[in-house]
């Protein structure tokens, strides 16, 4: 049976006994949107070409579980991305994109502690790849949209590791860098506020909700449902 406990106000824990030792982690990694960032980006490069509402609610759906193949429900909305320009991405980057309260100081707190970071998303590499350099974060994966003169296809690039990094593919990419760093993934946190988190998180030794759908919530061993990323630093002697 799962027992949830409020250990500070907006902050839930459920199945461990709070505080642990950072230093006992050496691996943490992160969804990018909703979670290090403040937007779906997708959602936001779609408004460029007036489908944000159909492209939105195809995320919604699938960030809360309801639709259980990702990678079906990722190619149905870049395909609605058709025509956008570089120019448009560039303005959600600029304009929209904002990294989410506490990012900077849990990466900070974490990498003074010894572990690695990694961003593993579902999101574009066009945007991932930023959010990497800005937070100075060590590894990151993400799905890498076609161009062609400027403007998206509607169509992924495969990667050497598969075409779409989905849950199964967040779950595996912690595993190999664990493997790489030569820790156990007991020793790995795992942040997240979607579906598609879940594998990972599962995989994890400490798993993180934040601000998440209901049904990441009831199964991760943290939920942050107020303030920043950095509240996860309260759980650690």
């Amino acid at each position: 049976m799962t027992t949830a406990t409020e250990f500070a106000p907006g902050l839930v824990i459920q199945n461990f006994t709070a505080p642990l030792k950072l230093s006992d982690f050496k691996l943490i990694a992160f969804d990018m949107d909703s979670t290090l960032i403040s937007i779906e980006c997708v959602d936001e490069i779609a408004d460029a070409v007036g489908r944000k509402a159909e492209v939105a609610a195809i995320t919604e759906a699938a960030m809360r579980g309801e639709i259980t193949d990702f990678k079906d429900s990722l190619r149905r909305r870049v395909a609605l991305l058709k025509g956008v320009t570089v120019a448009d991405m560039e303005r959600v980057y600029t304009e929209r994109l904002q990294i989410n309260p506490g990012a900077a100081e849990l990466i900070a707190a974490c990498q003074a502690a010894g572990l690695k970071v990694l961003l593993v998303s579902g999101g574009f590499t066009y945007f991932a790849d930023r959010v990497k350099e800005r937070l100075n974060i060590d590894f990151a994966r993400s799905n890498l949209l076609e161009i062609e003169n400027g403007a998206l296809t509607g169509q992924l690039v495969d990667q050497c590791w598969g075409d779409i990094c989905d849950g199964a593919e967040k779950r595996r990419t912690l595993l190999e860098v664990a493997s790489l760093l030569g820790i156990e993934p007991s020793q790995c946190i795992a942040m997240g506020d979607g579906a598609n988190d879940l594998p990972m998180m599962g995989a994890a030794g400490l798993s993180v909700a934040y601000h998440a759908k209901p049904k990441v919530r009831e199964q991760a061993m943290v939920a942050i449902n107020e303030g920043g990323l950095d509240r996860l630093l309260e759980l650690f002697a």
